[in-house]
């Protein structure tokens, strides 16, 4: 049975006006105080992405802090290192790599996967394993679009992505200034991957994505924590077995690879049972608010691990 989704009354929605004008509001005000926070795309276009039924009730996170607060370690490890240091970072030209145990691997170039694909707007609540969650407008079409291009075999059971690795471009990759391994792999079992809810995103608020925000495209899994998201992806393979994740790999006692927001299994250093919402009454919020079992999505995903223990498989 195809899972059923949330419709929400249309008093509850944020509506594009109201966060164009906020989006205004704010790049006027960097403009008077002289600031520049957004590295410009080397490819930038408005993406022209139709309304979805896929949306939140939660008012939007000002762009100015999706932007300017986030994690994208190839470009440093403090929240505020992409956004400064990925100003050289070349988003174009970009090709995808598709293939594994699929019928018919193809490389995709980037703007014609975009023009290709419909390009959908959704508004997603996301949630960071270091407690803070921020709400999203996603521009970006579903990963199982693009699986389905190549036929996955009866045999892929997982999809494992690749990011890019440039030091030249990404300061974070140069040696001795991170502690991870590259390339930054990550992995999701194929029925996750081909869930409607999982997105391949190539822009946010109406524009092309940042590259702090993982241009030229990045993966979207809203029920799971953030790192999950993999940015800037050259790669993606169909597997039989479970692939290895770059945070499982670095602490797989606190980084497991399903990742599910799960409020009853804390961070060996945090509790997660409640979030901090980004840019609400000030920048770090006015105040805490319960986490929701897979991140609200629970109707939608739930299903998906049915019979398993989300403790063990966290």
């Amino acid at each position: 049975m195809a899972p059923s989704y949330p419709k929400i009354p249309a008093s509850e929605i944020t509506p594009r006006s109201a966060w164009l004008n906020r989006r205004a509001l704010l790049a006027a005000a960097g403009a008077m105080s002289g600031a520049t926070f957004l590295p410009k795309a080397s490819h930038a276009y408005a993406l022209k992405a139709a309304k979805s039924a896929y949306t939140v009730p939660d008012p939007l996170t000002p762009q100015h802090d999706v932007t300017t607060y986030n994690n994208f370690y190839e470009f440093g490890m403090d929240k505020s290192d992409p956004s400064q240091n990925s100003g050289d970072f070349k988003a174009r030209p970009w090709t995808v790599r598709v293939d594994g145990l699929v019928s018919t691997p193809r490389t995709f170039d980037i703007d014609d996967l975009i023009k290709s694909m419909g390009i959908e707007e959704r508004i997603y609540r996301m949630r960071c394993v270091e407690a803070w969650s921020m709400v999203i407008p996603w521009d970006g079409f579903p990963l199982a679009a693009l699986l389905k291009q190549v036929e996955p075999l009866s045999s892929a059971k997982y999809v494992a992505f690749e990011t890019v690795v440039r030091p030249s471009e990404m300061p974070g990759q140069r040696s001795g200034l991170g502690s991870l391994d590259w390339p930054y792999v990550e992995g999701l079992r194929l029925d996750e991957a081909m869930n409607p809810l999982t997105l391949l995103a190539v822009g946010l608020y109406g524009d092309t994505l940042p590259n702090q925000n993982g241009a030229p495209i990045r993966l979207v899994v809203p029920w799971k924590y953030g790192f999950k998201g993999i940015k800037s992806i050259v790669r993606i393979k169909l597997v039989e077995h479970m692939p290895p994740t770059t945070w499982n790999e670095m602490a797989s006692n606190e980084y497991g690879f399903y990742a599910n927001v799960n409020p009853n299994v804390d961070h060996p250093r945090w509790s997660q049972a409640s979030e901090r919402v980004i840019g609400s009454g000030g920048f770090f919020g006015a105040g805490r608010k319960n986490t929701l079992m897979f991140n609200g999505y629970g109707e939608q995903v739930a299903s998906l691990y049915k019979g398993m223990d989300l403790r063990d498989n966290f």
